[in-house]
């Protein structure tokens, strides 16, 4: 065992390849299962965590793996511990959330120090507070500061990177309209996902300037004067599917996480030049089966996005009622019900020449915990490992701006379905009508 001011002296620096910080909590400890699992012999990886009993059970199970790790003992209470760790690694991993609570002193240490940083948060206000309080810190350094790096913002991110890179390779211009269709997904919710919700609420609540940022669909842009002027962008929509692709059916409202995906690959658009194009328009909804009947839970799902303006109410509801609701820290899915999980995106989008492609991401396991769980290692082998496939620029960045050519490549390898297909040829660069009473914006 080693403390994180004992791995930082001189003759110490970067002493580890990875540090895994939060490995004693449930998305951790499934985290470093599986860096044991796949990460190669040799590599220098370190669980850090608060509790000294809690990491040893972790690393004996690392072990067993085959991994031998070390331990960190690293409080964000205690800044001189966290900057300390973040001087002794290549790369930080952190599962520690809220990351409204926890992240920003994490996210400090690393861009001050030079160092590589992957997270799991979905609270865009905090993504926001990082990108205009650490970028500049960050850019100098060199380090790469990446956030959303599990189910929620990684399949998002890739698959419209895929998407601009095929088109490009047709010479079909640039994306427009271009939508994200939750096709199939099954899985549970935790303690930290409750918690990490029910943070960015209250900050919500508690600032009205912080819920007209959380509505602003460039939230996470650092350029946001320059950003396109194309209407309104809402996460509360209801849309007849056969609107997206004439191959599908019955209807879909906004998907839950919509409200920070999309502000994610926006910022990736924004930090390559607007490589996807200055049409480009992005949207994520959940589709319901049921054919007509499915206008209804539809319905429903497209209001509840568009209720973000209530969110101050939240500050009336004590915290005594969200404890007894919410589910408890450190808690989440069994084993069995983890592995029943799974998850199926599409991504379908029209250029500006006409040409329609549809990109897909599939992949088994629990979508917030054994699949993210799988996609964070990658990350963070990626950022360790992969130096020459990652982006040549520090910053604030997203998956995929940061490392979308190393990473592809390696979730292919654990058994994901990454792939693009194009629908049809340039047919015009209008594109088919739009019919207003197919699409309906709720609030």
């Amino acid at each position: 065992m080693a403390t994180a001011s004992q791995s930082s002296s001189a003759g110490d620096s970067r002493r580890f390849d990875l540090v895994l910080f939060g490995a004693t909590g449930f998305v951790g400890g499934l985290t470093a299962d599986e860096l044991a699992a796949v990460a190669p012999a040799g590599m220098r990886i370190a669980l850090a965590g608060r509790n000294q009993v809690k990491l040893d059970v972790a690393a004996r199970r690392c072990a067993a793996n085959g991994t031998a790790v070390e331990t960190l003992i690293v409080d964000v209470e205690r800044p001189h511990t966290t900057a300390a760790m973040a001087e002794a690694a290549k790369v930080v991993v952190s599962t520690v959330g809220p990351y409204t609570h926890y992240g920003l002193e994490v996210v400090r240490a690393c861009a001050q120090a030079g160092t590589d940083y992957a997270d799991l948060t979905g609270e865009p206000l905090f993504v926001r507070e990082s990108i205009l309080t650490f970028g500049s810190d960050a850019n100098r350094s060199g380090a790469r500061i990446v956030h959303s790096s599990g189910f929620d913002s990684v399949p998002s991110d890739l698959l419209v990177w895929l998407l601009r890179d095929a088109a490009r390779a047709d010479h079909e211009g640039s994306l427009t309209e271009t939508t994200m269709v939750v096709r199939r997904v099954r899985g549970g919710f935790s303690g930290g996902t409750a918690a990490s919700g029910l943070a960015h609420g209250r900050a919500m609540a508690a600032d009205p300037v912080a819920r007209r940022h959380a509505q602003d669909p460039y939230t996470h842009s650092d350029r946001r004067n320059e950003e396109p002027e194309l209407g309104r962008q809402p996460d509360g929509r209801l849309v007849a599917l056969r609107t997206i692709d004439d191959g599908l059916r019955g209807w879909a409202g906004g998907f839950f996480m919509g409200p920070h995906n999309t502000r994610v690959v926006r910022r990736s658009n924004t930090l390559t030049d607007w490589s996807y194009g200055r049409r480009f328009k992005y949207s994520e909804v959940m589709a319901v089966p049921g054919g007509p009947l499915s206008l209804l839970p539809a319905s429903i799902m497209a209001g509840g996005l568009s209720m973000m303006p209530l969110a101050g109410l939240i500050k009336y509801v004590p915290e005594l009622v969200t404890d007894a609701i919410l589910p408890a820290s450190g808690s989440g899915p069994n084993a069995k019900s983890r592995a029943k999980g799974h998850f199926t995106f599409e991504t379908y989008t029209r250029t500006t020449t006409g040409a329609r492609y549809r990109a897909t991401f599939a992949m088994t396991g629990d979508p917030g915990y054994a699949a993210t769980a799988v996609i964070l290692a990658q990350v963070g082998l990626a950022l360790a490992l992969d130096g020459e496939r990652l982006s040549t620029f520090g910053g604030v960045l997203t998956p995929a701006v940061a490392l979308g050519d190393a990473l592809i490549p390696r979730l292919r390898a654990m058994g994901v379905r990454l792939d693009v297909e194009r629908l049809s040829g340039s047919e015009t660069a209008a594109g088919p009508a739009y019919n207003k009473e197919e699409e309906q914006v709720i609030g």
